[in-house]
């Protein structure tokens, strides 16, 4: 970058100078600029930047930027590049000479772009990396045929010009550092650019870098480019430099910064195609530019010693170039290619296709491959042979002489030792095929072949020793097979250079002790290409990339040839479920996200989807005591293998259940009635009050939700008075919801008494109209209302109001019950009071379909009627042992405890976001039922409501699961199992910080 310019204009004269020549009235702003001195004016009209040019540069050069522009603005009209507003007297360019001279300058005025500059955008994604290709191949391609006898200039940073960055490789001090910006400058200029003698040339902006290019976030879902800045860079040079120098500051951002570059690369060619032969060296352009940038700051530092901006400014740049280089660069630019369409290795499909054409004619890798009785193990995520919480030695892998094969293109989550986790994701898809045997299992040669290595890669979970061959057939391409998980002594003999004949015995199977811990087993690989790899390959790749590995690692079975009919049909894709379910299922059942997940295992706080991403829940409550626990799994798998019937007949478990269940509960509640969800026993609660009353009518709270039952939808204000409901029906009274946060006592101490003032006034209106309430029914800790916590004091005077008049309460712990407030085992209890009639639901049975309705003996014996209540499946063994194993797992693991310490920890660590972030409005919650309110004005309260919206959607791409709730829909909900811990809420309260920076969230 060239010395910067100063100039001693000041604001106020710019102003006259503006409104002098260009007949604009208005104040002028300084901006930063490397060599021109900027001002923002704003005037009545709008706003524009002046920029005021030495005046030694060639004016032949402005004016090749001001035409540049003027051509764009007639071509491509909708193009958002600044406009050229000429000067009174109708130039683009007004030169300007104070009385005797002592202030030149070359002005020029342009339109002023809004949007939010690159460099400040969080989060830098893949998708605007696309975006912003395609703008990038939009402009180039509006000035593919502009000229201008300027446009060919020396410029040190046109990259045709990189042999004359050697001179300064001796300003780098750090040896190492030197060394790589010279092999990637020995690299372009002796064999990249002469590769690109050919390709095309035009005038190019040739410098898009993150400062220069605007981001519109009108959108946050869909951020888009919206302008591109600074046009001084413009030369004549290859066209394939542009979205190379792109690409190069665009990979300055996120996890992957391959990645980053193959979606800026496809973007660009679907507008602007580019050659092959382009494509091909990207990703060496790439480096290129990031060298240059490297090469020209420490140069600089030279003669500016003292501007410390040269070192921070270059430190993402020397971070990406660190991390790219040496790196992988074969593997890199396969991802490009396969971005753009291309196939990731040029000669890949020719491997395929001559490996098709051979099937049935190679060799036996091991014997009995093609005998009837083939075992296809399932060790996907989901899978029947696969286990979470055991890895590999968890497999369930047969023993005996029948052949066990695990399945090629399979998303496996057993691969968790460290060489798997990479910073843009794990690699789950197993890209060989498993032949499991005894150790010691023979191995053969498929074919002929030549060793490449020899290599024993012995960290845990790797391949221990592995054998690579070269295969060269005569009528085919060049292809190489791997060969893992061996026995160490069977390959002492082999070494690099090694012939092998087809059906030669090539090693043996090794045993755990030997071949990196793993089953015994032999992993065979095909690869069409060895790319950056030696003496190692990768066997397993991450989701994000599986088609392109599948190209490059061709399915093995075109060798091992075992008949098809022991695989089974592929999965539906996730496309095509949501397509059925669109087509066979109701779409008021809605789904999470938008783009749904699909969930295919869970265990204790971890939810896995069908590719072995990992996701951290921090939402469902239902199972209670951890996803799929161990101990209720044991208990439901070993009653159901004995016994589920109704509850005609006696068992145990039922008194057993019902006494240890109500030994939770305070007395008088001690009659149990059992059933299947927390609607149904909502629905039965409400039943028991009537009958014990005599009454119909019911209190409820404003925007709570009890269940989905005709009879529960209207008592239910927060579906009632929502999108399609019908409003509040007859017989149904709603009270406003005591919240502390947004109610008309906001910061009072005696809310709770105030607020329960308006449940003494509905009753004496209810008897007034003689039509007294059978009950008052609240969710002991409301939900849909917001995750509200009641002020102090709240529900014992509601309850007591509700008592004098005779009528019953309910308290509704569907959501809160079992511990999950952490002071308390019932939600009710934290607010000091024994309601009549007690719900519970949702986490009773850890996910198994179990509810129940626990009162007092009174309203109990009032329900006898003659009218029998049954419920078939209500209290079934199964289900007991389910809800008995619930208890045990709550006892023997202290979760109630654990809630309650993991929930204050939380709490605060949110409270502690809201001191830095305005849009937290309140963090609160007790145990881990936990609410974070967000709002855009702490006077108005006004709700955050998309913006919420937006949270859970980053919240689920960072890999944690939270949701929306409250009547605003500002409501961040947050009630994971209870076994989520410490660590996990540091981790969530961490990446909350980080997305509530994200500048789609900032005024």
């Amino acid at each position: 970058m060239s010395r910067k310019f100063v100039s001693n204009w000041s604001s106020e004269e710019v102003s006259h100078l503006v409104f002098t020549h260009f007949g604009k009235r208005g104040t002028a702003h300084p901006l930063h600029g490397e060599r021109d001195h900027n001002f923002r004016l704003v005037t009545d009209t709008g706003e524009f930047v002046l920029k005021l040019s030495p005046p030694e540069d060639d004016a032949g050069l402005l004016d090749f930027r001001t035409r540049a522009l003027r051509y764009l603005e007639k071509i491509d009209p909708g193009l958002t590049v600044p406009r050229v507003i000429p000067g009174a007297n109708g130039e683009a360019i007004v030169s300007l000479e104070t009385a005797g001279g002592s202030r030149r300058t070359h002005a020029h005025l342009l339109s002023w772009l809004p949007g939010t500059l690159m460099v400040d955008f969080k989060p830098g994604t893949t998708l605007l990396s696309r975006d912003l290709g395609s703008f990038l191949g939009r402009l180039d391609q509006g000035l593919k045929e502009f000229s201008h006898p300027s446009m060919q200039r020396e410029l040190a940073w046109d990259m045709a010009q990189a042999a004359t960055l050697k001179e300064h490789l001796e300003a780098v001090p750090d040896p190492e550092l030197r060394s790589r910006l010279s092999r990637v400058l020995e690299s372009c200029v002796n064999h990249v650019l002469p590769a690109l003698s050919s390709a095309p040339c035009q005038v190019i902006h040739n410098d898009a870098n993150d400062h220069n290019l605007l981001v519109d976030r009108s959108d946050p879902w869909n951020p888009r480019v919206s302008g591109i800045l600074d046009f001084g860079d413009m030369v004549y040079s290859r066209r394939v430099f542009e979205p190379a120098i792109a690409a190069a500051y665009a990979c300055l951002k996120g996890d992957d910064p391959v990645a980053m570059v193959a979606n800026l690369i496809a973007g660009y060619h679907e507008v602007m195609p580019l050659e092959e032969v382009e494509i091909n060296h990207v990703f060496d352009l790439v480096l290129l530019r990031l060298a240059t940038s490297l090469l020209m700051a420490h140069a600089r530092s030279i003669s500016e010693p003292d501007n410390p901006y040269l070192q921070i400014s270059q430190t993402p740049v020397l971070r990406a170039f660190l991390r790219l280089f040496p790196g992988r660069p074969a593997l890199a630019r396969a991802r490009i290619r396969h971005a753009c369409g291309l196939p990731g290795l040029p000669g890949a499909l020719e491997v395929q296709r001559w490996l098709l054409s051979q099937r049935g004619k190679f060799a036996p890798v091991v014997s009995g491959l093609k005998d009837d009785e083939i075992h296809v193990l399932d060790l996907s995520v989901g899978g029947r042979d696969a286990s979470v919480s055991r890895g590999a030695s968890g497999w369930r892998v047969p023993t005996g002489k029948i052949p066990v094969v695990g399945r090629y293109n399979e998303a496996r989550l057993c691969y968790t030792t460290s060489q798997f986790r990479e910073e843009n994701g794990s690699r789950t898809i197993h890209l060989g095929i498993d032949l499991f045997a005894p150790a010691g299992e023979p191995v053969h040669a498929p074919m002929d072949g030549q060793v490449v290595s020899v290599a024993d890669n012995n960290m845990p979970g790797d391949y221990g020793p592995t054998v690579i061959l070269e295969h060269r057939p005569e009528d085919g391409p060049l292809f190489y097979s791997l060969y893992g998980h061996l026995r160490r002594a069977s390959v002492s003999g082999l070494k690099a250079g090694d012939e092998v004949k087809k059906g030669d015995l090539l090693a043996r199977m090794g045993s755990a002790e030997e071949n990196g811990g793993w089953e015994p087993h032999l992993h065979f690989q095909v690869m069409a290409d060895l790319l950056d790899w030696e003496g190692n390959f990768p066997g397993v790749a991450r989701p994000e990339d599986r088609e392109l590995w599948l190209g490059i690692c061709p399915d093995p079975n075109t060798i091992l040839d075992i008949p098809n009919r022991h695989f089974p049909p592929p999965p539906r894709s996730e496309k095509k479920i949501l397509e059925e379910r669109r087509q066979f299922v109701n779409p008021t059942l809605s789904v999470s996200y938008r783009n749904p997940l699909t969930i295919v295992r869970g265990f204790m706080q971890h939810l896995y989807d069908v590719n072995g991403r990992i996701f951290l829940d921090a939402v469902n409550n239902v199972p209670h005591v951890g996803h799929c626990h161990p101990r209720v799994v044991d208990a439901v798998a070993t009653q159901a293998a004995i016994l589920n019937t109704n509850t005609r007949y006696l068992h145990e478990f039922l008194v057993e259940y019902a006494e240890r269940l109500t030994a939770t509960l305070p007395d008088p509640l001690q009659v149990c009635f059992f059933c299947n969800s927390g609607s149904e026993a909502n629905d039965l609660a409400l039943r028991l009050a009537r009958r014990a009353t005599g009454r119909r009518d019911i209190m409820v709270l404003d925007a709570a939700y009890h269940g989905n039952l005709a009879g529960l939808i209207h008592i239910s204000p927060y579906k009632f008075a929502g999108s399609g409901g019908d409003g509040c029906p007859p017989g149904t009274h709603v009270l406003p919801l005591p919240d502390p946060f947004r109610g008309p006592w906001r910061g009072r101490s005696n809310c709770g008494s105030l607020h329960a003032d308006e449940v003494r006034e509905m009753i004496r209106g209810l008897e007034a109209a003689g039509t007294p309430p059978a009950a008052f029914m609240a969710e002991s800790l409301p939900g849909c209302g917001g995750q509200i916590v009641f002020p102090d004091g709240y529900l014992s005077e509601a309850h007591a109001a509700a008592r004098a008049c005779g009528a019953l309460t309910i308290a509704d712990e569907v959501q809160v019950g079992f511990g999950r407030v952490g002071d308390a085992f019932w939600g009710f209890q934290t607010q000091g009071v024994i309601p009549d009639i007690v719900t519970m639901g949702k986490p009773m049975g850890n996910g198994h379909p179990l509810a129940a309705v626990i009162t007092t003996r009174e309203v109990a014996d009032a329900f006898v009627t003659g009218m029998e209540y049954f419920n078939t499946f209500g209290g079934n063994p199964v289900s007991c042992a389910a809800g008995m194993a619930v208890l045990d797992v709550i006892e023997a693991e202290g979760l109630q405890e654990h809630a309650r310490e993991v929930g204050s920890l939380l709490l605060t660590g949110l409270r502690e976001l809201a001191t830095r972030h305005p849009l937290v409005g309140e963090a609160r919650g007790l145990g881990l039922y936990v609410g974070v309110e967000l709002i855009r004005d702490r006077e108005t309260l006004d709700p955050a409501d998309w913006e919420s919206a937006y949270i859970a959607e980053r919240m689920r791409e960072e890999g944690i699961l939270i949701s929306v709730d409250g009547p605003r829909h500002n409501v961040l909900k947050i009630k994971p199992p209870l076994c989520f811990n410490k660590s996990d809420s540091h981790r969530l309260v961490e990446t909350l910080d980080i997305v509530f920076a994200d500048t789609a969230l900032q005024g």
